[in-house]
C-alpha cells in the first residue's frame, strides 16, 4: 500500500483538523437502521483480495487494514509503533528480531492470537500453494525463504516460537528496513484454526484481529463492516463502515455530493469543479503521500525497449512538465525518491524535455521517423481518470514529436495487476505509493536485477552493486549516499520514465471527526465518529 520535516508537518496538521471538524448539515445519514451510527466511504474498485497474502494495491490495503493486523504497524507520526506485537527487541547487529505478543489481543472468533498463529501465517503467507505475488517481495529476507517458497521446505526456521506469547524472526542478514516490511498485508496475522492454503474468499472465513469484522460483501456492490467489541485498544467509536463499489468518477463525485458517502478521494480531473463549489472546497483537505506516477517499459515485452536510445527517446519526447503542472496539477517527478522518503532531492535536473534530441535518439537507434518499430500498447488501470491522463498525454506526445503510434488500453485492476506480475504488458501507466518509509522500497525493491517487483526487465550491474550494499548497512549518511548513487543511474539509463509525484486530494464531510492519517494515506478507522 512514509521522513522529512515537512511532510510531517503536513500531516500532523491534518490530523488535528480533521480531530476538530464541526457538525456540519450536509453528508450521509448518521444512523442505520437501529440507531447504528456509520462511516461510508466509496471503493474506487471492487477489492482484487479478501485474502492479505495475494493483497498488492493501495485500495485494498485501505479496507483490509481494519480486519487484519500484523506486528507492527505506522504511527500517526509515521514512525513504527507495536501492533500486535506489545514490544520487539533487536540482536545480532539487526538480524534477529524478539517480539512479544499482546496478552489481550483476539481473532474475531473470540480465540487469543498465539506465537503459533504468527509462525503459521508467515509460513501460509509464503507457501507456494497460496501463490502470493507480494509474499517473495516482503518476506523474503527471513531466513530459509527461499527454500520454503520455492516448495523445498514445509517450514521457516527463520520464524521460531519461544513460548505462547513470544516469536523470533531472523534474517539471511541485518537489513535496515525490515520492520517496515512487516507492515504490508503479506505480513498481517491469520488465525490458525481458520486460515487454509487456499485464498480466503468467504466473509465467514475473513477472520482477523481488526477493530472491525467483515459482515457482508456482494462482489462489485459493497461490502459492509461491523464494529468490533472486543477490540483490545477498545470498540470502535461508529457502528458500521460501508464501502460501497462504485467505479465511475462522476458518480462517486455526485454520490458525495448528495450526502450519500462521508469521504471521497477524488481524481485530478475534478478539482476545478472542486474548487469553484464553496461547500465542496471547505471539505477539501490535501493528504501528503510518498508516490510516484511513472511510465514503464517492459524491455522483455517489447525488444526496442532494450535500447536506452529508444527509451531515452520516448522519455524526451513526452513534455512531462506540463503533464504534471498543466494537466495533474502535481510536482513533476525528476527523479525516483519522493518527498518524504529519505535521500531525496528536490534540486534534480532529471531527463529534459527535447523533442529534437529525441527524434536524433530514435533514428541512431535504427527508427527514424518511428519506422520500423513493432506495434505498441500502453496499458492502465480502468476507472481512474487520472490514469488515463497519463497515458493518452504520452499517446499524444509520443506521435506528435516522434511519430509513433500507441494504441491505448483498459484494464480491470485485478486483471491488470495479474498481467503485469505476469510481465505480459508492454508500456504501462501506473505509481508505486510507499509500503514502508526506506529508499530502499523505491530502488532497489523495484529495480534490482532478478527482484519480484521488477517488471520490467530492466538489468544494471553497477546499480545492484550500489543498492546491494546500501541494503544491508546501518550507518544512515552512507546509506543515503549510495542510494543517491543509484538513482542516477536509474535516471541516466532511463529505467522508467518518472512523471510526477502524488498527494492524495480528500472530500470529508464537516461531521466526520477522528480521521487518523499518515504518509500511508488512512489508518484504521478505530477513531472516526460520525456526529
Amino acid at each position: 500500500m512514509n521522513f522529512f520535516a515537512p511532510a510531517m508537518v503536513l500531516v500532523a496538521s491534518l490530523g488535528v483538523f480533521l480531530m476538530g471538524c464541526g457538525k456540519g448539515n450536509s453528508g450521509a445519514e448518521e444512523t442505520a437502521a437501529g440507531g447504528k451510527t456509520v462511516f461510508r466511504t466509496a471503493m474506487h474498485t471492487a477489492p482484487t483480495s479478501l485474502d492479505p497474502a495475494l493483497i498488492q494495491d493501495v485500495d485494498t490495503g485501505e479496507l483490509i487494514q481494519n480486519v487484519y493486523e500484523g506486528l507492527v504497524s505506522y504511527d500517526e507520526n509515521n514512525k513504527l509503533v507495536p501492533q500486535l506485537a506489545e514490544s520487539w527487541t533487536v540482536e545480532g547487529g539487526g538480524k534477529s528480531f524478539t517480539f512479544k505478543l499482546r496478552a489481550n489481543a483476539k481473532f474475531h472468533n473470540g480465540t487469543p492470537v498465539t506465537a503459533e498463529d504468527v509462525k503459521f501465517s508467515l509460513e501460509r503467507n509464503s507457501d507456494p500453494a497460496v501463490k502470493s505475488p507480494t509474499a517473495s517481495s516482503y518476506l523474503s529476507d527471513i531466513e530459509g525463504f527461499a527454500a520454503h517458497f520455492d516448495g523445498k521446505a514445509k517450514d521457516l526456521p527463520g520464524v521460531m516460537v519461544i513460548d505462547p506469547a513470544t516469536v523470533k524472526i531472523t534474517l539471511d542478514k541485518p537489513r535496515p528496513y525490515f520492520l517496515g516490511k512487516l507492515t504490508y498485508p503479506c505480513a498481517f496475522i491469520l488465525s490458525k484454526d481458520v486460515a487454509k492454503r487456499t485464498e480466503i474468499t468467504a466473509v465467514a472465513d475473513t477472520i482477523g484481529t481488526g477493530p472491525f469484522k467483515l459482515a457482508e460483501y456482494a462482489p462489485d456492490q459493497q461490502l459492509v463492516l461491523l464494529a468490533n467489541p472486543d477490540y483490545y485498544l477498545g470498540k470502535p467509536l461508529v457502528d458500521e463502515l460501508i464501502r460501497p463499489v462504485i467505479k465511475d468518477a462522476a458518480t462517486r463525485l455526485n454520490q458525495y455530493k448528495d450526502g450519500s458517502l462521508d469521504l471521497l478521494t477524488i481524481e485530478r480531473q475534478d478539482l476545478d469543479a472542486v474548487n469553484a463549489d464553496p461547500v465542496l472546497k471547505s471539505e477539501m483537505v490535501n493528504v501528503p503521500r510518498p508516490a510516484i506516477y511513472y511510465l514503464g517499459m517492459n524491455q522483455d515485452m517489447y525488444t526496442p525497449f532494450k535500447d536506452v536510445r529508444v527509451r531515452r527517446a520516448f522519455a524526451m519526447a513526452i513534455d512531462r512538465t506540463r503533464i504534471a503542472t498543466d494537466i495533474i496539477k502535481l510536482p513533476e517527478a525528476k527523479g525516483f525518491l519522493p518527498p518524504g522518503i529519505t535521500g531525496a532531492r528536490p534540486d534534480l535536473a532529471g531527463i529534459p524535455f527535447d523533442p529534437a534530441t529525441a527524434r536524433k535518439l530514435l533514428a541512431e537507434a535504427g527508427y527514424p521517423n518511428g519506422k520500423g518499430l513493432p506495434a505498441l500498447t500502453i496499458t492502465y488501470r480502468d476507472g481512474r481518470p487520472d490514469s488515463a491522463l497519463l497515458a493518452v498525454s504520452a499517446i499524444t506526445d509520443l506521435k506528435k514529436n516522434l511519430n509513433v503510434d500507441v494504441s491505448p488500453k483498459t484494464m480491470e485492476w485485478r486483471a491488470f495487476l495479474e498481467a503485469r506480475n505476469a510481465k505480459k504488458l508492454q508500456f504501462v501507466g501506473l505509481s508505486w505509493y510507499a509500503d514502508y518509509l526506506d529508499p530502499q522500497n523505491f530502488l532497489s525493491f523495484l529495480l534490482r536485477t532478478g527482484a519480484t517487483e521488477n517488471r520490467d526487465g530492466y538489468s544494471y550491474p553497477a546499480f545492484d552493486k550500489l543498492v546491494d550494499e546500501a541494503d544491508t548497512i546501518s550507518d544512515e549518511a552512507r546509506r543515503t549516499e549510495l542510494y543517491q548513487q543509484a538513482e542516477d543511474i536509474l535516471i541516466k539509463d532511463v529505467a522508467r520514465i518518472p512523471a510526477y509525484f502524488g498527494q492524495d486530494v480528500i472530500l470529508v464531510k464537516k461531521k466526520v471527526t477522528g480521521l487518523r492519517t499518515n504518509l500511508f494515506g488512512q489508518m484504521p478507522n478505530l477513531k472516526v465518529k460520525v456526529n
